[in-house]
Order: C-alpha cells, then structure tokens, then sequence
C-alpha cells in the first residue's frame, strides 16, 4: 500500500539520463579568464539559455562562491529565476524585455539593456527607477542605438527614471583572425570608445564599460572595458573546434552527457530496428537500448551510425533513427554490457573521449547550439 513518505519521494536524479557539472572545470576555467582579463576588469558571467544547457542555477551558484558578482541572462524569466535562487550580484537581461514586466525590474533588482532610444522612453514613461546599461550598435547592426546617433544616446541619460550604470556595445568577427575581420572587430572597438568619450566629454556618467564576449577577450583583451562577457570559454569550449585564438587558454570542458542501458536484444540477419527500418543487420547483432533522444538534446542527425556513444570504455555506434526519448545503439563488440550500464554522450569513458565538438562537427553546428539545445528535463548535477 503507497504511504505518504511514496509519495514525497523523489526520482533518481541518475536513474536516466543527466548531465555532470564539474566544479573543479569551472574553477579552473575562470581562473584562466581572470588571469587574460584587462586590469581592473571583472568577469561578466553569462547564464542565458540555463547557462548554454549547463543549469543556470547550478553554475551561478558556484560562480557566486568563486566571487563571481555580475551575469548576463537573455530574459526578465532567466534573471529572476536567478535572484529566486539566491544568486546576488548585477543581473543584466541582455534581451528584450516586454512593458508588462517592466515592475519586476525594480522589484528583483535587475538591470535592463537599453536596445533603442525608443525602448527607453518605454522603460523612462513606466514610473519607477530602474537601472539600465545602454546598448550602442558600432556595426552589428543587431540591437543597439547606432553610434552615431549621438544626440539621441545622450537624451537617455537625462531621462528621470532611468539611471545608467553601463555602457556596451558587441564585437560581430571577434571569432576569426581573418583579417578583413580584425579590421572590422577592430573599427567596432574604436568606434565604442570613441562614443563612450564624447559622452563623458558632454558630463554623460557612464557606469560599467564592456565590450568584450569570449571571443574577444581570447583575441582584443586590450580592447578593455570594465567587464568582460564570457559565455562558451566560461564553460571551456570555443564555438569551433579548429578557431585558434590570439591567446590559448588552459580551458576544460565543464559538461559531461550520460545515460542508461535500458535493455539488451538480439537483431537476427536480415531484420531492422527503430523507425523506417533504416538500419538491416547483415548478421546476428547486439542492441541496446540507451535511455536518451533527441528530446533531451542528443541531435536527430547522428542517427545511421553517423554518432557513438561510449559503454565501458569502448565505442557503440548509434543505430537506426534516433528517436524522441530512446537511442538504439550496437554492442556486439562490448559483449560485457549489462542493463544499466552509464552509457556516455560527452565525456570520457576509460581511454575513449567523446567532446562537444565532434557532436557539434556532425551536426553541423557549433557547440553553443548544440549545448543550449540540451533538454530542461536533464538534471544537472555538480560533481
């Protein structure tokens, strides 16, 4: 008969399919950012998209006893999840946020992007004081006040009910050494700090300067600023494998990607398994049934033998399609596999090592998607 104390119990958090935070990775990993940042630069860590499929909480958390103080998130929904969570520190939203959420700005504390002179008079007409960082655009052409438009970003900070505490702008070719590209990431960079000038030159107090994200601070860190926005390298991934960065950073990758054996089956000559019956057995065959889909963020595309996955140290390529909540892959070489069995994603199994990038490579994607898309029913564990 179920009791009470049945029901308040809670499902194993590595029952099925889970992701593993390394707490020693991101040590090390904001020590080597902290050590390539400019002086007086803090690092901005941003947590949007659950921290690139990471948790947001988890990693904010830890970030926070590392004397981490200042995050982006994309939403008004990510920051106070964040402040809920007992994370403390500047809490920037990036993004847009929507003129019927403009009372939780002042009630979480948070900080709101400036995208446009017009969405600042939106934000100036609702009343209360809220502070703001203000985007100028110097060649995105994303969000953002052109640069140009210098009348218009100084008529911000004579608004009365905002107060401005920073000022950004984002580097678009930060990511390649191509010189057309460093022309171009170099020309935004002159552009912001001339602005910033003219401001300050007009009696305009500008509070927090950034303009650096990750690849900027592995390729300009002289460009500077007050903070610096690290996204992928916080999580010790670049978004491409083969980019070399002015400056190599010792970086680890934070994530690892595990789940179950299921069952064990047989495939006689001849028979197909999975959807489509894509995949034919040309002799007696091993499948397992691995307790991960395309739900949780393994990509649809490595189905056919295109990915692998690692059981007890040894390599298993995926069979047939993958589906929503299930992969079938062979084991007839790793006749030692038994139900139950962690099964990895990403990460490293005895010798074998699957990364970020090589899924990311045969999606063809880059590791910030392939992260961000990893499933909010995946629990995130420190380790």
């Amino acid at each position: 008969m179920m009791t009470l104390s049945d029901l308040e119990m809670e499902p194993h958090d590595t029952g099925r399919a889970w992701i593993e935070i390394s707490r020693q990775a991101i040590r090390q990993n904001v020590e080597a950012l902290r050590a390539l940042l400019p002086p007086r630069c803090e690092l901005m860590a941003v947590v949007k998209a659950n921290a690139y499929g990471h948790g947001a909480l988890p990693v904010a958390r830890e970030l926070n006893r590392l004397g981490v103080r200042a995050f982006g998130v994309a939403t008004i929904a990510e920051a106070v999840e964040l402040r809920k969570g007992g994370i403390c520190g500047e809490l920037l939203i990036l993004g847009y946020t929507p003129p019927e959420d403009f009372p939780l700005l002042a009630a979480w504390d948070l900080t709101q992007s400036v995208i446009s002179c017009e969405y600042a008079k939106l934000l100036n007409r609702f009343g209360g004081k809220i502070n703001v960082h203000l985007c100028i655009d110097t060649g995105m052409h994303r969000c953002g006040e052109r640069c140009e438009n210098i009348r218009q970003i100084q008529s911000v900070f004579h608004m009365q009910h905002l107060r401005v505490t920073g000022l950004f702008s984002h580097l678009c070719t930060a990511d390649t050494m191509k010189p057309e590209d460093q022309a171009y990431a170099r020309a935004q960079g002159q552009a912001f700090w001339q602005t910033l000038h003219r401001l300050e030159a007009d009696g305009c107090r500008c509070g927090k300067k950034h303009l650096l994200a990750s690849y900027g601070v592995l390729n300009y860190p002289e460009f500077g600023g007050d903070y610096a926005r690290i996204g992928i390298a916080l999580y010790g991934l670049q978004s491409r494998q083969n980019d070399s960065p002015r400056h190599a950073l010792p970086l680890r990758p934070v994530l690892s990607l595990k789940a179950r054996v299921a069952m064990l089956k047989k495939l006689h000559a001849g028979e197909g398994a999975g959807y489509g019956l894509h995949d034919i057995a040309s002799s007696e065959r091993t499948i397992a049934v691995v307790t991960i889909g395309y739900a949780d963020g393994l990509p649809r595309s490595l189905s056919n033998a295109r990915g692998a996955v690692l059981i007890r140290g040894k390599r298993a390529p995926i069979v047939g399609l993958i589906c929503m909540d299930q992969t079938l892959v062979d084991v007839t070489d790793i006749p030692e596999t038994c139900c139950g069995d962690p099964v990895v994603l990403i990460g490293e199994s005895g010798n074998q090592r699957i990364t970020a990038y090589e899924l990311s490579d045969l999606a063809h994607t880059i590791t910030n998607e392939l992260l961000s898309c990893m499933g909010s029913r995946l629990p995130r564990i420190v380790v």
